[in-house]
Parts: C-alpha cells; sequence; structure tokens
C-alpha cells in the first residue's frame, strides 16, 4: 500500500472513531434505557446522549468537545514498515486536526504550550507489534481526558480498602474506582482492568481491555463470572448517567491479567467514558476494511 493511500485510511478511522459510536456501545446503552423503565429520568439522560451520538454521525463532527489522546494499537506484518505507519499516523492526525475533526489536545507539561496540531513526545501513543502474517490491523482509542483522571492504581495488600492480594482484592479496587469516579467519568462508563503486571506495563493492559466488544465473555472462566459480578454489584450503586442516579453506571467491565512478580500485586483501573470512541481498520491485499460503518 502506497503511503498516500495508507494516511488516507488512517484519516478515516480517526473520523470514524471521533464522530460514531460502535454498534456495541449503542446496543449497551439501549439496555440501560430498557433498565431504567419508562419516564426514568436516567433514562431520558441517555436518551439524550445517544441523541447527541446521532447527530455527531449524520454532521461529521466530534462526539464530545473533548476528542481525547489517541492511542493507536498496530500489528503489522512483514509488508509494512513500522516507521511509514507511524509517519502516516501522524499525518493523519494533524489532517484530523486541521479539519477540526480532533481538538488541539497536546500540551507541553513544561511550557505550557499547545502544539496545535495533537503532535508532541508521547502523542499519539503507539504500541506496535510485529507479527509472521502479511497486512495490518490498527486498533485506535480515543481516550478523554475526564475518563482519565478517574483511572486509578492499587497495590494490594490495601489496608484502607481491607483489600488483600486475591480476586476480592482487585474486585474491592475495582469498586473502590467507580465509586470515587462518581459523575466525574461522564457515567455511564466502561472499566478496563489489569491485575498483575508492573506499574507500566498493568495501565497499558488495562487500556487494551477496553478494545474489546461489549456483549464478548472473557475466555477465562474465572475472570468472565467476576465480570458479570461486578456489573451488577457496581450498577447496583445507583451513581447513574452524569451520576444524577439510576440503574446504569457502568456499560461494561473487562478485566485481564498480566504475571506479577512475587513482591508486587498492582491492579489498575482504566475508565472510559459514555462517548467511548474507538474503531479499528484492517488491510489485507492492499484493501481496507473497517469493522463498522
Amino acid at each position: 500500500m502506497d503511503r498516500g493511500r495508507l494516511e488516507e485510511s488512517l484519516f478515516d478511522l480517526i473520523r470514524r472513531a471521533s464522530t460514531s459510536l460502535p454498534p456495541d456501545v449503542v446496543a449497551a446503552m439501549r439496555r440501560g434505557i430498557a433498565a431504567e423503565g419508562e419516564g426514568a429520568s436516567a433514562g431520558t439522560s441517555l436518551e439524550l446522549m445517544l441523541e447527541n451520538a446521532k447527530q455527531a454521525r449524520e454532521g461529521t463532527t466530534p462526539i464530545c468537545q473533548d476528542t481525547g489522546a489517541l492511542l493507536f494499537f498496530v500489528e503489522y506484518g512483514p509488508d509494512f514498515r513500522q516507521k511509514e505507519i507511524e509517519e502516516a499516523a501522524r499525518a493523519a492526525t494533524v489532517r484530523a486536526t486541521e479539519e477540526y475533526i480532533l481538538r488541539p489536545n497536546a500540551v507541553d507539561p513544561v511550557t505550557g504550550a499547545n502544539s496545535g496540531n495533537n503532535l508532541g513526545p508521547g502523542s499519539p501513543d503507539f504500541h506496535f507489534n510485529q507479527r509472521d502474517e502479511e497486512g495490518l490491523r490498527v486498533r485506535l482509542l480515543l481516550k478523554g481526558g475526564g475518563s482519565e483522571n478517574v483511572g486509578a492504581q492499587y497495590k494490594l495488600p490495601d489496608g484502607r480498602l481491607k483489600a488483600g492480594r486475591d480476586l476480592e482484592g482487585v474486585r474491592k479496587c475495582i469498586i473502590d474506582t467507580v465509586y470515587n469516579a462518581q459523575g466525574k467519568g461522564c457515567a455511564p462508563g466502561v472499566v478496563g482492568v489489569c491485575a498483575g503486571g508492573n506499574r507500566g506495563s498493568s495501565f497499558g493492559w488495562s487500556k487494551e481491555q477496553l478494545l474489546r466488544d461489549l456483549g464478548d465473555t472473557n475466555p477465562d472462566p474465572v475472570l468472565a463470572e467476576l465480570e458479570n459480578t461486578l456489573m451488577e454489584e457496581l450498577n447496583g450503586l445507583g451513581i447513574g448517567p452524569s451520576g444524577f442516579g439510576g440503574k446504569t453506571t457502568v456499560l461494561g467491565v473487562k478485566i485481564g491479567k498480566q504475571h506479577r512478580l512475587p513482591a508486587c500485586f498492582f491492579v489498575s483501573v482504566s475508565y472510559t467514558c459514555w462517548a467511548y470512541r474507538k474503531a479499528f481498520m484492517s488491510v489485507q491485499g492492499g484493501e481496507v476494511t473497517y469493522d463498522w460503518d
């Protein structure tokens, strides 16, 4: 694939992520409306969120004014070069910013200056994996600042939570994160979790859980059961959409794991808001496909 077509395809990926809610998210929000019941204010809030998303898609405008940080998860075969992919993604990011698909969101922490084009050290955030199979797979997550602020990392055991080094301790950490978020993370949200790993890898893997389909089943039966249990418990907190009360506090709970050092047991929780922006793209034999339209 030539550079121009790759750049165009990645621009389209960014546009889709910024302006459209994926089908699994829409379906989860509709389930929330049904759960709230007819006439409930929480259900009305969810309906307004879906109407906002509908107008954004029809007008090709961002779903949220905070278009978030760009996280690219890339798997590429021998027919692609990492450098070329990254250069094309950076160029697509600049164009998306110029065309108001993205807000300028890259700020220098020392000078306070905004780069104006979403480029800078760590922006975008790339995660590359080389594979033997030819072709390209790109998964994009746009992670808003409000939801990023309410994520958390715990070190077990945690005396404050009375959480030990086990799955019950992991469960307590997740509940604590969502309870502390209240409406500040623009509920209803989705939580991505990593049990284990080191401080850096754990947070990275928790974010990658947010790329899972909301309707999937965890391949680990123990974690699948914990996800289901937490869905009931978290929605039973009564926080509801935007923190105003209701039965829909989370749309999904996705838990992954990484092996840990004997001395360490980290639990990382990444939270994303209802404006849950993700989009996937594949290139095979020169043909570009997207996971949903």
